[in-house]
């Protein structure tokens, strides 16, 4: 087998049947989906050269209403459901993409 090397430091799974069906539900405007929230949050590229992965993967099994399923992979043992309209930056900090800065120290 062969090997190729990826320059993540963490890969975040993204159920695209619950983002299709909420239709967005994130950003400004509430037009933009989970996934290109994340990496415009986090400021990622595409592809394994990326510092992180976030990937859109077929239907997880959960199917939340108005929610999309997230798995974080350092955490396989705790999926997250995140509704419609939350502040992606907490999503982000929540999946550690970004540094959790805490504004009063």
């Amino acid at each position: 087998m062969k090997q190729v090397r990826a320059n993540w430091r963490t890969t975040i799974l993204v159920c695209r049947k619950c983002s299709k069906k909420i239709g967005g539900g994130f950003g400004p405007k509430g037009r933009t989906s989970l996934v290109k929230a994340l990496r415009r949050e986090a400021r990622l590229a595409k592809g394994r050269k990326a510092a992180a992965g976030i990937v859109e993967v077929p239907c997880l099994k959960v199917c939340p209403r108005y929610a999309v399923t997230v798995v974080d992979g350092a955490h396989p043992d705790a999926w997250l459901v995140v509704e419609a309209g939350t502040p992606i930056d907490g999503v982000a900090a929540r999946l550690g993409l970004v540094a959790d800065v805490d504004p009063v120290a």
